[in-house]
């Protein structure tokens, strides 16, 4: 336990990439105690007979019916898991709250309003809200009496939030500001009773943020939008036309509403990392279920090595993601913890934990969204023909998917901002990146070391993996950081080439160290699939590492800089093979004999 302390106070967001981990500083979903999986056990119950069966009805936005959802999930307490018990919560930390959008993640349309009502449309109150604010509000959020919505994006200002023109006057006697402005893709705004709503008081460069309820009048909507997918949350327009709101409900101060945004973003983008584990673990459940009695050639087609490929590759992608994700939110969780013990204010440390993080934020967000389009897709293809099918359960899991990629920030978006927010670290001190960039450059140009790792170590040749594929990462990042300096947010192509590489190593070495862990509490025999699982992952990830490092520095290095940068890219990503067929066999007669997701804690 010192040891573990001892590490999570030294720890950062973004120092993964240079700093050896072990697997004691790490946390498993494995690890989550009894208190803990029984909230899981009854949340997942609730989705299995509350959600599930009626889908239908869900998707046709039956009136009243997600809102009743709402309702059974307060009774359970469901909707106040992160609120504070003195607010009526029940105060739980940030990784059982990632716990809880893991399960809830296999709800389809029902995850999107679970989110919004326990996400974006609670914690601005919970994190900036005064404390009349949460004695009147933050209750009736967690029993789910009120329902909640977050107005930010406008027809003009997507991913450039702050650019709103959504405005908000003083009145005359200085007791109300009246709001005046569009919002769009506003979700739960159907049935919504508050609304945290942003606008741009006079022409101050930062919006603000209020907190707006439906009573105050002059608020109207669209019908609600026809969507792709997740067709059974309610998405409208929202028109405030001079809406009075108390300048009590005012949220922060004058100016705060961007930095709330952006803070609540970080949250959101951890949550949906972990909310596509139960749609994954779902569909790869379906999937395994389909196989084994679906008959073609006189036998089940989970028999066939095709099928096999993929169950195995959906398998490891998702426990990959979950290893990643418990990882990153326990990170948050000793972050808070040590703030608060250097006397920091709850609300505040909470805040200033995720922000943290803000880089393994949307890492989550990007690599999470990209499994799961990938698992629904394999799911699709498995169902065959019946998987295009609207009365087989993939059609919708494939539609509802499609969304993760673009919500939270979009996918392109967040790629850019991790290699962003890593370089601005490096500048301001708070990262070494540049120093180990350079001890990199130095190695590269001196003689290769040919010592072999020690084979008695359990591990000892997929970390020595990853210490090299950090080492990619750092020489790739640095000599484009020093090639472009300034213009290096111009080169995006670039960027997000860079981003995958990191997205990758932070993925593959929280996948290794998980295993690790989990075979020195159970045992090797006991660990086969998950051995199994982290060694094909880690192949897959220097296959794209590889591959985006390449696309990378042919980019932007030429001539003999270019050869000396591929020929230590090359060094950097050898990896000893492994039979992927027997490997991806293994793992996928794992998963048909149990006939689901062969690896839940």
């Amino acid at each position: 336990m010192e040891t573990i302390e001892r590490n999570r106070e030294a720890l950062k967001g973004g120092e993964f990439l240079i700093r050896e981990s072990e697997a004691s500083d790490i946390f498993t979903p494995e690890e989550f105690s009894e208190e803990q999986r029984m909230m899981a056990d009854s949340s997942r119950t609730f989705v299995d007979r509350e959600v599930h069966p009626h889908a239908d009805r869900m998707d046709a936005l039956e009136e009243g019916f997600m809102e009743s959802l709402l309702d059974k999930a307060g009774e359970l307490g469901m909707l106040g898991v992160s609120v504070p018990e003195e607010y009526g919560g029940l105060g739980m930390n940030f990784n059982t709250s990632m716990l809880l959008a893991d399960v809830i993640g296999a709800g389809g349309s029902f995850c999107t309003a679970f989110g919004a009502q326990t996400g974006i449309g609670t914690l601005p109150i919970l994190y900036y809200g005064t404390e009349e604010q949460k004695q009147k509000y933050l209750p009736k959020l967690a029993t789910g009496e009120y329902k909640a919505s977050y107005c930010l994006t406008e027809p003009d200002a997507g991913s450039d939030a702050n650019s709103g023109k959504t405005k908000a006057v003083l009145s005359a006697d200085g007791k109300t500001y009246h709001i005046t402005g569009q919002k769009m893709w506003i979700t739960n705004a159907g049935f919504a009773d508050i609304f945290i709503v942003f606008a741009r008081i006079e022409d101050d460069k930062n919006l603000t943020a209020f907190i707006v309820e439906k009573g105050f009048g002059n608020i109207t909507m669209n019908e609600e939008e026809k969507k792709m997918g997740i067709k059974g949350s309610s998405t409208r327009q929202v028109f405030f036309n001079e809406t009075p709101v108390p300048v009590e409900n005012m949220l922060a101060g004058r100016g705060e509403g961007f930095k709330i945004a952006v803070n609540i973003l970080n949250i959101g983008r951890l949550k949906l990392g972990a909310g596509v584990i139960g749609g994954c673990k779902y569909v790869i459940s379906q999937a395994a279920q389909y196989a084994n009695e679906r008959k073609q050639f006189g036998q089940s087609i989970g028999n066939f090595g095709a099928i096999k490929y993929k169950l195995a590759q959906m398998s490891a992608r998702t426990y990959a993601i979950e290893s990643a994700c418990y990882r990153a939110g326990e990170d948050v969780d000793n972050k808070v913890k040590d703030l608060k013990a250097k006397g920091m204010e709850d609300a505040e440390a909470k805040l200033k934990g995720i922000e943290q993080f803000a880089i393994e934020a949307a890492i989550l967000k990007v690599h999470g969204s990209e499994v799961l389009d990938y698992v629904v897709d394999e799911g699709v293809q498995i169902y065959g023909g019946m998987g295009f099918s609207a009365d087989a359960p993939m059609e919708r899991a494939y539609r509802d998917a499609r969304i993760s990629r673009i919500y939270e920030g979009t996918n392109e978006i967040n790629r850019m901002l991790l290699v962003g927010m890593l370089l601005r670290r490096s500048i301001k001190g708070e990262l070494d990146i540049f120093e180990h960039a350079k001890a990199v450059g130095e190695e590269l140009m001196g003689v290769p070391s040919f010592e072999t790792p020690d084979d008695s170590e359990f591990f000892a040749k997929e970390k020595a993996v990853l210490k090299n594929m950090k080492k990619a990462v750092l020489m790739t990042l640095g000599k484009a950081a020093l090639t472009f300096k300034e213009n290096i947010n111009d080169e995006q192509e670039i960027l997000m080439a860079i981003a995958d590489m990191i997205i990758e190593t932070y993925v593959a070495e929280s996948t290794i160290l998980r295993t690790e862990k989990l075979v020195g509490v159970r045992g090797e025999e006991a660990c086969r699939g998950q051995i199994e699982m982290s060694r094909l992952y880690l192949n897959y990830a220097v296959e794209i590492l590889a591959t985006k490092g390449r696309e990378a520095i042919s980019s932007f290095a030429t001539s003999d800089e270019m050869r000396v940068m591929l020929m230590g890219l090359k060094r950097f990503t050898k990896i000893d093979p492994i039979n992927m067929r027997d490997t991806r066999r293994e793992i996928a007669n794992i998963t048909l004999a149990k006939s689901e997701y062969a690896f839940d804690i």
